[in-house]
């Protein structure tokens, strides 16, 4: 007998079929009446997102908390960002190569959907829109699978997305939640062979590695963020402290959050005290919460704080938490983010152009930031609409993940009666 996470895949693959070929127009018009379907829901959206705060409350951090929570102003913004992706144009039939053959043939190298993408997430109730809004405009069906923290108010999303679907007169099956919260309905994801096209994980560094090691479907990795910013000797200090408040304390539960913060031992004993100053100081004296710095033994001479342990430079602390090490030079810091980073994004701070060409042509990662906070490795600020993930493999994409990264393509060849 089939598991109910089984059929429903078989479901999509059948509207994944069932979308072959629809407009962009009508995919946009769907889009259109899904945004709306949301913000029609967002009573029933509130009240299911608060049964999950309710029971997530002593069993995550408040900062996962905030990642949970939903408001009437977070809803708008989800369904902003499903009009934002009505906007961009179709990845689909772009003509990616055209041969014209000595014996007539024309091949043609065409974008085409991916068929069923399959999501497993965590405590991101936005990611559900995002997810859908944005298989849907690349042509494909999906198959999410939320959280337990967050299901209830993935359902409501689902149900609302659903419902904009039938006015519009798109497959129901297009968007598809899976409702069995356990690491078997997981499992069933990841081996869905001839269902689902691509697997994408989207979380902390367990449910990624589950998903790399177990999937029999194609994975596409998204990575955690240890997120490095490095202060070099040149750096201008007051851009460098607003860059690294940004990208620590803005949002530090998100990936393209900074975790490390790596400065030159030539300006070390005048920087450190200001950065300690930005992140504790003034945030306690703001009634924030002040973040909490591991330092390195050379750090700890000029400033107080935590003694790092050497696993903090390999911790994605996704808290009030950042490891601080002084370095020797920018090839040192090069060297050091090639050890412990995740190649998601890192960032140099530096007036020297010199620095900043050794910094971006060596450090291997799929963002790398010249004098600005990591917090843009985003989709919405690439101008993508919003995002799948952010891919830190290098097949078949790499960074933020758009609809075109949801594409793939075919052959189509064009002849007169060429036999071979």
């Amino acid at each position: 007998m089939k598991s109910s996470t089984v059929l429903l895949c078989e479901r999509a693959k059948a509207a994944s079929a069932a979308l072959a070929g629809i407009s962009d127009e009508k995919l946009n018009t769907g889009l259109s009446f899904m945004a709306k379907a949301l913000i029609d829901s967002c009573d029933n959206i509130l009240k299911a997102n608060l049964a999950d705060i309710e029971d997530a409350k002593g069993s995550i951090s408040e900062v996962m908390i905030d990642r949970l929570t939903l408001t009437e102003g977070r809803i708008r913004s989800m369904a902003e960002g499903i009009l934002e992706i009505t906007k961009l144009p179709s990845p689909l039939g772009r003509v990616l190569e055209r041969t014209d053959r000595p014996n007539g043939l024309v091949i043609e190298k065409v974008s085409v959907p991916m068929g069923v993408i399959a999501i497993i997430y965590e405590s991101r109730p936005n990611v559900t829109s995002d997810a859908a809004a944005l298989a849907l405009k690349s042509g494909n069906a999906c198959v999410l699978k939320s959280g337990k923290e967050a299901y209830r108010s993935a359902r409501a999303i689902v149900d609302a997305l659903k419902a904009g679907l039938r006015l519009a007169g798109l497959p129901e099956d297009s968007v598809n939640l899976v409702d069995d919260t356990t690491r078997v309905g997981a499992g069933e994801l990841m081996r869905a062979n001839g269902l689902v096209d691509m697997l994408i994980p989207r979380g902390g560094a367990g449910l990624i590695r589950a998903c790399v090691e177990n999937a029999t479907v194609p994975c596409l990795e998204t990575g955690t963020g240890i997120c490095h910013i490095y202060v070099d000797s040149s750096a201008d200090t007051e851009r460098a402290l607003n860059i690294i408040k940004n990208a620590k304390t803005s949002r530090p539960s998100v990936c393209n959050a900074a975790e490390v913060c790596l400065v030159h031992k030539d300006i070390a004993k005048s920087f450190l005290p200001k950065l300690r100053s930005a992140l504790v100081d003034e945030r306690t004296y703001a009634n924030l919460t002040p973040v909490e710095l591991r330092l390195d033994s050379r750090a700890a001479e000029i400033i107080e704080g935590t003694a790092a342990l050497e696993g903090d430079f390999d911790t994605e602390f996704l808290d009030y938490i950042m490891a601080v090490r002084v370095v020797d030079s920018v090839e040192a810091a090069i060297e050091h983010i090639g050890k412990h980073s995740t190649h998601h994004s890192e960032a140099i701070i530096t007036e020297c152009d010199e620095a900043a060409r050794l910094f971006t042509e060596r450090v291997d990662s799929a963002a790398v930031y010249v004098n600005a906070s990591t917090r843009f490795t985003d989709g919405g600020e690439f101008g993508l609409g919003c995002e799948m993930g952010i891919s830190t493999q290098k097949l078949h994409a790499r960074g933020p993940l758009g609809i075109r990264e949801l594409t793939t393509y075919k052959y189509i060849i064009h002849g007169n009666g060429q036999i071979r």
